[in-house]
């Protein structure tokens, strides 16, 4: 089999592989690079070369640096201001997050933007009583458009950038994507702010998180009965979960309630438990074991909380070691000491037997304990707490150093235009690393949690990979078929096929993977037909950014469950957003880098 032949195959595989997410894409990435040794295509030094290319230093470094801006509470300072602008103007609201996401965006990368401020939309939301699925979406867009204006908007912009420079193209520079970047980003708003704000789905916004939930015939009142053989016994040795699969929430003994009761708590005569299970087992407890239901008990979030105690919603977050357990496996109760009453993934409530529920990445935990509990496993990255964030948690006092050390990145990394003397990308960004270091903005200790491996990991593969298309010839192979079939329509329509084809690839892919992928055949495509192939790179740079017609771009999973949406929603509003976006591109780019 022929060497063109094997990378095909590899690539095909890798693309299934990516799209139907059954490994994570940093493994698929290593998969491919295995392949590649093992079927002779590479050398094993040819294979592992994209580890020690500088563009996986500086964007390791760019991890830390927007790290010090998030944890000093910067774009939470931001987003605590915009209720007193827009008050309770929902297309001003709209208007203000989307605006502030794109600027946030384009400094901090569109997920992190997004991850930060869902909790702050959905506080403004119930500010502003206005239904969370009215602003999450506008801001997930918002931040993606933003974060195609600068060099370190997204990871895709950077990975792009670093793979330009094996093809003798120089990188980009920190705003070599503005001008046309900008002009995006306001079209897209103007369309959401006319069109799209229409089309987006009145949901949520419940005042109860027990209604949102829907869990209250699933909660209720039972009385300890003098007959009942429980009399005595603590909450561990009456084994109710076990034996009549039923959670008890809390204890009401006379003018005392007990909330979350330790397993040690003594079950009384005339004690009022709180329980959560099935109707049917609710509805058996007096012949199993001595309990009367209390008709007339009607729950409301009050009967769940108390002052330390409190109803709140976390998310699970992409990297957290949740995904792929269940409560059980994960020892969730011991472990955080606090109780699951509810999972929510897409729309889909899940009450019955939740302990035995796969957790995914998005979904969404209506959670009973001690708030303080939780917060070092927001900090981590395991959870994302569904509410504004405690400013006592930020290092507000940091702030400048944080401002300060991103700032000496964007002075030296534009060194050149000023000074003429060049400063490396990865210096640039190491020296405002140990800035932050230095000044104990970002701890030592937490140093490396801040930097996203595994997205570091796939860029160095698919770098790799980018040699096999070189050593192959196979990225020539491939300029020919779409030089021979598009060369007929014109510059403009190749350019525009490379940009649809790029934006398909990111619905089952990452956007990484996909621009990656696309890269090395655009480029030997523009040389066929003797085009400008930086006008190619930029416009797959773009396209691999709008991703927005379903949601699976990590921005748009974000919002999918507070946003209680559908996955139609997205394919709607989504679908003539990137039309939009693509019009915008293809009138601008040939402009701005001339084919």
């Amino acid at each position: 089999m022929s060497p063109i032949a094997i990378t095909l195959i590899l690539l095909l595989i890798a693309l299934v592989l990516f799209g139907t997410e059954r490994l994570p894409v940093d493994v698929v990435g290593i998969i491919l690079v295995i392949g590649l040794v093992v079927t002779g295509v590479l050398t094993v030094n040819e294979a592992v070369s994209g580890f020690g290319d500088s563009v996986i230093v500086t964007i390791a470094g760019l991890f830390v640096l927007t790290g010090g801006l998030i944890k000093t509470g910067l774009v939470d300072l931001i987003g605590r201001r915009l209720y007193r602008i827009a008050g309770n103007n929902e297309f001003l609201l709209t208007a203000l997050i989307m605006s502030v996401a794109a600027v946030s965006a384009s400094v901090l990368k569109n997920t992190t933007t997004t991850a930060m401020f869902v909790p702050v939309v959905l506080g403004l939301a119930n500010r502003a009583k206005v239904s969370p699925s009215k602003l999450l979406m506008p801001l997930a867009f918002g931040a993606i458009l933003g974060g195609s204006c600068t060099l370190i908007g997204t990871s895709t912009n950077l990975a792009v950038s670093g793979a330009m420079q094996r093809y003798g193209m120089d990188p980009y520079s920190m705003f070599e994507l503005t001008p046309v970047g900008v002009v995006t980003v306001a079209a897209g708003m103007f369309y959401m702010l006319t069109i799209g704000i229409k089309l987006l789905p009145n949901r949520g916004g419940e005042e109860s998180l027990t209604e949102q939930y829907s869990i209250r015939e699933y909660i209720s009142e039972v009385l300890v009965l003098p007959s009942s053989h429980l009399i005595g016994k603590t909450l561990g040795e009456a084994n109710i979960n076990m034996e009549l699969d039923l959670n008890v929430l809390g204890i009401i003994r006379g003018n005392e309630q007990r909330i979350a009761p330790s397993p040690y708590e003594q079950i009384s005569e005339g004690d009022l438990l709180i329980v959560e299970g099935k109707l049917a087992d609710i509805l058996n407890v007096k012949s199993e074991a001595g309990l009367e239901i209390k008709a007339d008990f009607k729950l409301n979030d009050r009967d769940l909380e108390n002052n330390e105690i409190e109803l709140f919603e976390v998310m699970i977050m992409r990297d957290s070691q949740l995904v792929g357990q269940n409560l059980k496996t994960a020892n969730f109760r011991q472990k955080y000491d606090l109780t699951v009453l509810a999972i929510n993934r897409h729309g889909e409530t899940f009450l019955d037997k939740i302990s035995s529920v796969r957790l995914k990445f998005g979904d969404v935990l209506l959670v009973q304990g001690n708030r303080r509990l939780i917060e070092p496993f927001v900090v981590e990255g395991e959870m994302l707490l569904l509410e504004d964030v405690s400013a006592s948690s930020m290092r507000t006092e940091k702030r400048r150093w944080a401002i300060a050390a991103f700032g000496l990145f964007l002075a030296l990394s534009l060194s050149k235009i000023v000074t003429g003397i060049e400063v490396p990308l990865a210096i640039a960004v190491l020296l405002g690393v140990l800035l932050l270091l230095a000044t104990r903005t970002v701890r030592h200790s937490e140093l490396y949690s801040l930097i996203d491996f595994r997205l570091l990991v796939l860029i160095a593969c698919m770098m790799s990979f980018g040699v096999a298309m070189e050593k192959t010839h196979t990225d020539l192979y491939l300029a020919d078929l779409i030089k021979t079939y598009f060369e007929q329509f014109g510059a403009t329509a190749v350019l525009g096929g490379f940009f649809v084809l790029t934006v398909a690839l990111t619905q089952p892919m990452s956007n990484q993977a996909a621009a990656l992928v696309v890269l090395p055949v655009a480029i030997k495509t523009a040389l066929a037909l003797g085009l400008n192939p930086r006008t190619f790179a930029v416009a797959i740079t773009y396209a691999a950014s709008f991703s927005f017609i379903t949601p699976l771009e990590p921005a748009c999973v974000l919002v999918y469950t507070p946003g209680r949406y559908r996955f139609m929603d997205f394919v709607k509003v989504g679908t003539i957003l990137t039309i939009v976006v693509f019009i915008a591109a293809m009138i601008l780019v040939p402009k701005f880098w001339q084919l």
